[in-house]
């Protein structure tokens, strides 16, 4: 967690990216932002690598100057990294592109989907992602710079436990957890009340149960 006191920033207000003529040639200049202008989930790119902010402080110290404190999740690896901004430090937007595609199936390493709009063939290496899909399952590409590098799943999906061990007469809520397999192969704890063929829901962020589903007869 980030220190209290600071002031959270939220006036997005990023800088188009802009052609210009040199000597004859078009030149494309890349679409910015301050640090100032942060935002949860705006893309960035750092030392030429896409970054997505996933939490950002402005700060404003008793001495020295003004700073921006961000956590930055690559497009590339998944990994999360800290990183610290000066205030109104210009920083480059990435060109990230989304795409609403549906998960078919895989091929060796890469899972494959159909474009929702095109009908086209996406492929897309094969990431920690991957064990919240299910045949049909509707999520969302993500492009930079034209190639396809990973998936955004919902936040919170709806799934039905597949194993466990069984529960234990008395259990309730409240309590300890056991560890069960859910039905597109993610592995979560659920609390020792859950049976198999429940249907739960889940945070696919941070692989928490959130509670029980109630299912339509």
């Amino acid at each position: 967690m980030f220190a209290k006191g600071a002031v959270w920033c939220l006036r997005p207000q990023a800088r188009p990216q802009v052609a210009q003529r040199r000597r004859g040639a078009l030149v494309i200049r890349a679409a910015t932002c301050t640090s100032n202008d942060f935002k949860n989930g705006l893309s960035i790119e750092v030392d030429g690598n896409p970054f997505k902010i996933t939490e950002f402080l402005h700060v404003k110290p008793g001495k020295g100057a003004a700073f921006v404190r961000s956590k930055l999740k690559s497009y590339l690896t998944g990994n999360t990294v800290e990183r610290t901004f000066r205030a109104g430090e210009t920083v480059t937007l990435a060109d990230i592109e989304r795409k609403d595609v549906q998960f078919t199936y895989v091929d060796g390493d890469t899972h494959v989907f159909m474009d929702m709009a095109t009908f086209e063939e996406v492929r897309i290496p094969s990431g920690s992602w991957a064990k919240w899909l299910k045949e049909g399952s509707e999520v969302t590409c993500v492009f930079w710079q034209g190639k396809s590098l990973s998936v955004d799943v919902p936040l919170t999906l709806e799934l039905k436990v597949e194993r466990t061990d069984p529960g234990v007469k008395g259990n309730t809520a409240q309590g300890g957890s056991k560890p069960a397999t859910l039905e597109t192969g993610a592995q979560i704890n659920v609390p020792l009340f859950i049976e198999e063929g429940e249907l739960i829901k889940v945070n696919t962020e941070n692989n928490e149960y959130l509670g029980r589903v109630k299912e339509d007869k």
